[in-house]
């Protein structure tokens, strides 16, 4: 299940991570792109079952996964430092305690692939920023989502605080100086929103969302990527 920004919660298409890799028979180098957002619970949910399943599947090496950006509330002021929990209750207009029920259902989904959710202490975030340090992470960029989510969903960390998120490129080993000037300039915001121009190409209504692409080109598009997905409409 997930929620989306208008309704609550809505179902998943499938929920056992597997169903992305077992639907793909691969006897040529495929690239697997990922839309996901930093701000999304089943983002992380979904990435840590899809890299589990990737993990165990037997032609991984012929696999090439790119994370794609997206915002679910791009409209979220930067810095306003609201907790989760406002800013769904004033985004859906639904009763707290409805949105701390998704939360437990959300934190026990999470539970049993391994996470640690505690949205007594997430706090609503633009997330373009992060999205344009995922850009400029190179060969840490996997890395660096994970401590993204971690940051964001289990250790009540601001990210869209900078000095925040050059804690934690400097955690993935990337240099914070230069992590400093590229979040004061304008890089990687124009792949951020090239990013965000395919998604409304794609029609991405909800996060994750796979494309997987062959030496032919697509050969597959995976709405929502069957692990709970959540929708920005």
């Amino acid at each position: 299940m997930a929620w989306s920004r208008d309704s609550g919660l809505i179902p998943p298409l499938f929920v056992v991570a597997p169903s992305v890799t077992d639907q793909i028979v691969i006897d040529q180098d495929v690239t697997i792109e990922v839309w996901s957002d930093v701000a999304c619970p089943w983002c992380y949910i979904g990435k840590t079952r899809f890299l589990s399943a990737l993990d165990r599947f037997e032609n991984k090496d012929r696999v090439n996964v790119i994370w794609r950006s997206y915002q679910l509330a791009p409209e979220t002021p930067v810095g306003a430092g609201r907790t989760e929990l406002d800013a769904l209750v004033e985004m859906k207009g639904m009763a707290p305690d409805q949105v701390r029920q998704m939360f437990a259902h959300v934190s026990a989904t999470a539970a049993e692939v391994g996470l640690t959710l505690d949205f007594d202490t997430v706090i609503a975030a633009n997330t373009f920023d992060a999205h344009r340090l995922l850009h400029l992470a190179g060969e840490r960029q996997n890395e660096l989502l994970e401590a993204l989510f971690k940051a964001h969903f289990s250790d009540g960390k601001v990210i869209d605080d900078r000095e925040v998120l050059v804690e934690l490129a400097v955690s993935v080993g990337l240099d914070a100086d230069v992590v400093r000037e590229q979040l004061g300039s304008d890089a990687a915001a124009e792949a951020v929103r090239e990013d965000l121009s395919m998604a409304r190409q794609l029609q991405v209504s909800g996060v994750p969302f796979f494309v997987v692409f062959a030496e032919e080109g697509a050969v597959r598009r995976l709405d929502h990527a069957g692990h709970g997905a959540q929708s920005s409409a």
